[in-house]
């Protein structure tokens, strides 16, 4: 850690320099050697400087040892031999950036320290992409693995729910030196979506990253004679529904040229977005999980309710792609400023991606509430963090140990939450960064999805592509109800 090994060199540095102070002193006098008498008050001006050098070291040591120190059942502190432990990901850099604010300079020196102490380096680099991460791991666990130490960042997906159920994945729940009860796992939950009885096979650590909102641009509903601020105040009192969301649209959708064509919409986006997240804002969801395991729940009530109102909506508002569009022409569209209302994922108002090149100025609010919701939702999609189950007991947990420490906030940051730091670098107004963003934090406004866990089932394709204006829900759940039963009985087994 820098700024504790620095104290104890600062202190060793006065030390030195009292010392020499108090010998120039005396090396310097012009007058006779004192009379013998005197060297009684040197030798206690001596012992003052050496308690003073020893008080100051001892506050310095104080300083130093804010971090406790772990230690075995025989009281020595943990030494991981030298470990060299990789958590392999598909953005991060292999040289990571300098610290750009007081809380990641903090994290460095607490990262530096744990290292240091415990005898380990660890390192976080992009080595797969996001579509090949799920087959690298299973490929890489069925071969036997390397000598290189993993801990594997992954994603949602059937590969992964398999890999799982073939024992490719660690039990984490069998390495003491986690504790899943703790605030930085509860405050996610994603280790009981990759549970299965009391085995826990993935991990996530700290506040979950905010997901789908709805962006709305600020001119528009002026132009439309909305006050853009009715709608956070309308969020923060929870009146923010889908009664009021339909409302709005409505009102900003118009013919402006009153040439019978509509030129300002209501509505873009990339509809399957919008179609899972109405799900959850309605008390929905596509596979539920329980004592049991999981099951089928795409016809429930609330889900399908959901389903319906999110045609409604497409039919009303979204109906003017023009034809042999991209699947992303939303982007454009919503950038060229002729659209109220976006709902999209939070990090497309984050540095570096597509918002940053919007003229006109952006809310963003969480997704209203259906009326079968309690409040508003955020269904979180946390990368799972796992270790092949091919590691050997004690490498596991010498692994699972780095990473915990690795993943732990330094202190006097506990329960820092960096997407606030992230949004007040992107697009985001000063309501978003101290309302919106913390509130998508929330445990009590998260959720996790179960329907990414069961193989062979795809989302998208199957459900939500087709999930479209005009379209028939009964029709579209029916083609794929009988099939998705059996994947659900299947991932039970």
């Amino acid at each position: 850690m820098k700024k504790p090994m620095a104290k104890k060199v600062i202190a060793a540095a006065t030390a030195a320099a009292m010392a020499m102070s108090v010998t120039a002193c005396g090396g310097a006098a012009e007058t006779p050697a004192a009379p013998a008498a005197d060297d009684t008050a040197t030798e206690t001006a001596t012992e003052t400087a050496d308690a003073a050098v020893e008080e100051t070291a001892e506050e310095e040591e104080e300083e130093v040892s804010a971090y406790t120190v772990l230690t075995d059942e025989n009281g020595d502190t943990y030494d991981l031999g030298g470990m060299e432990i990789v958590i392999r990901d598909w953005w991060s850099p292999e040289e990571p950036a300098e610290p750009a604010n007081d809380y990641e300079e903090a994290q460095q020196e607490w990262r530096d320290w744990i290292q240091e102490t415990y005898n380990f380096k660890i390192k976080q680099v992009a080595i797969s992409d996001w579509g090949s991460t799920p087959q690298d791991f299973v490929d890489y666990c069925t071969s036997g693995g390397d000598d290189n130490n993993y801990v594997w960042t992954l994603r949602a997906d059937p590969a992964i729910t398999s890999a799982m159920a073939s024992g490719l994945m660690y039990d984490l729940s069998t390495l003491d030196c986690l504790d899943f009860s703790s605030e930085k796992f509860q405050l996610n939950k994603l280790h009981e979506q990759y549970s299965k009885g009391d085995a826990i096979y993935a991990m996530y650590a700290g506040i979950s990253e905010p997901r789908t909102g709805v962006f709305f641009n600020k001119r528009v509903l002026e132009e439309a004679g909305i006050d853009p601020d009715s709608i956070y105040d309308m969020q923060a009192d929870g009146t923010w529904t889908w009664d009021k969301f339909d409302e709005l649209m409505g009102e900003c959708q118009r013919d402006t040229d009153n040439d019978g064509t509509d030129d300002v919409y209501g509505l873009t986006l990339n509809e399957g977005v919008m179609t899972e997240e109405a799900v959850f804002a309605n008390g929905g969801s596509f596979i539920g999980k329980d004592a049991n395991g999981y099951f089928y729940n795409l016809e429930s009530p609330e889900t399908t309710e959901a389903l319906e109102w999110t045609v409604d909506m497409f039919t009303k508002y979204d109906n003017h792609d023009p034809e042999g569009a991209e699947w992303d022409y939303y982007k454009e569209e919503f950038l060229n400023g002729n659209v109220a209302f976006m709902v999209e994922q939070e990090y497309a108002g984050t540095p570096g991606n597509f918002l940053a090149d919007m003229q006109d100025e952006l809310g963003f609010v969480m997704f209203p509430k259906g009326p079968s919701g309690k409040d508003y939702i955020n269904v979180w999609d946390n990368n799972p963090a796992a270790i092949p189950a091919c590691y050997d007991e004690d490498r596991a947990w010498k692994i699972a140990f780095a990473w915990n420490l690795y993943t732990d906030d330094p202190a006097g940051y506990e329960g820092y939450n960096g997407f606030i730091s992230r949004a007040m670098d992107g697009i985001y107004d000063s309501r978003a960064v101290e309302e919106t963003i913390p509130m998508m934090s929330e445990a009590s406004h998260g959720t996790i999805a179960f329907h990414g866990m069961i193989p062979n089932l795809s989302i998208g394709p199957d459900l939500t592509w087709n999930i479209v204006p005009n379209c028939v829900v009964s029709e579209v759940v029916e083609a794929i109800a009988d099939t998705w039963k059996q994947y659900v009985d299947d991932a039970n087994k």
